[in-house]
């Protein structure tokens, strides 16, 4: 029998619409209403795939009215109220999950369900970045990689194929260009897969370095702030500090970008900004902007440094972290490379 308290605590207006519950959304509207005391047992007795599925499936469930609670259990539960009604959502699946199940595995599996986004498997797999997605499959066989591009967004199945290596991407074409429909237990397997060893473990192989976190809020320090920082940090712990440091894309790291890079940033920048940033550079960054002009457009922008006559160190700053953000935002865009060394393919923004 359902457990009155929680049914009373879930009830919705009998004005919502009737609807099919099917597979595992049937099992999450019994659970949900058999509650903890009731449930338990049922809970316990799950495979991990059953839990993840069911919670899942319970999460999202949204409102049941009392026409479908009737419905699913009038072959077992006889006593039901006719008037009683349920609301499936995060919290509460997260709630019933946490009298039953240890909290890091609650904490793992609403972790899961909260994100990346998507009804789906093969949504969410649209909705994980290139770059993890393609770390995956390249580990994975031909077939199995080309029925997963075969799912997902022809545009992320586009990003994630051109960075696996070279070889298995054009196996990988081969493999779609010849594949047929796929059998429905081959999808139902790969599925299965990607759910057990891929999603579950998404969350941590994608979880941000706490390093990488402090490195982004350095660089947004004026220098004075982020030396004061640094020095502190390195008297606490030098290998933290000296790993943020590496970590840290600053002014000087814009040396590493490469000409055309170096080009479509200068035309993003305002003349008088980068006049400003400039004349507190060093003579190497200032010759590798200048390397980067026409003979015209250097010598110009000299004349306007020289023009400038004393500046604040603060402004420099200022104008300095603007060129830095702008690069940043040119990256995320496609529009140029950024890497911490010279030749280096990783993105680090």
């Amino acid at each position: 029998m359902a457990d009155g308290n929680q049914l009373n605590q879930l009830t919705v207006s009998d004005t919502e619409k009737d609807r099919s519950l099917a597979g595992a959304e049937r099992a999450a509207v019994l659970l949900l209403a058999l509650g903890e005391r009731h449930g338990r047992r049922i809970w316990e007795q799950l495979d991990e795939i059953e839990v993840r599925d069911i919670s899942a499936a319970m999460a999202r469930l949204g409102p049941v009215t009392p026409n479908m609670l009737e419905k699913l259990f009038v072959d077992f539960v006889k006593k039901l109220s006719s008037n009683g009604a349920l609301t499936g959502n995060v919290d509460a699946t997260e709630r019933l999950l946490s009298t039953f199940l240890p909290g890091d595995r609650v904490a793992h599996i609403m972790e899961e369900i909260r994100g990346p986004a998507g009804r789906n498997m093969w949504e969410k797999l649209s909705n994980v970045q290139e770059n993890v997605l393609a770390n995956y499959l390249k580990n994975e066989y031909p077939q199995t990689v080309a029925v997963v591009l075969s799912k997902i967004n022809p545009d992320h199945a586009a990003r994630v194929l051109s960075i696996l290596p070279e070889e298995l991407a054009l196996e990988v074409v081969n493999r779609m260009l010849k594949m047929e429909a796929i059998q429905k237990e081959v999808l139902e397997k790969v599925e299965q897969t990607l759910r057990v060893e891929f999603m579950s473990n998404l969350t941590n192989t994608s979880r941000r370095d706490s390093h990488e976190m402090m490195a982004d809020i350095f660089n947004n320090f004026d220098r004075q702030t982020e030396a004061r920082f640094i020095a502190s940090l390195e008297e606490e712990n030098r290998e933290s500090a000296e790993r943020i440091k590496t970590l840290m894309f600053t002014f000087d790291d814009l040396m590493k970008l490469d000409a055309a890079s170096c080009q479509t940033l200068l035309r993003n920048v305002e003349k008088d900004r980068l006049a400003i940033a400039l004349k507190g550079a060093n003579d190497a960054v200032r010759e590798f902007f200048f390397s980067n002009m026409s003979s015209r457009a250097a010598n110009l922008l000299k004349d306007d440094m020289d023009a400038l006559g004393p500046t604040r160190l603060r402004d420099v700053d200022e104008a300095q972290s603007m060129m830095v953000s702008t690069a940043k935002d040119l990256a995320a865009k496609g529009d140029i490379m950024l890497s911490k060394n010279k030749g280096d393919d990783e993105l680090i923004y």
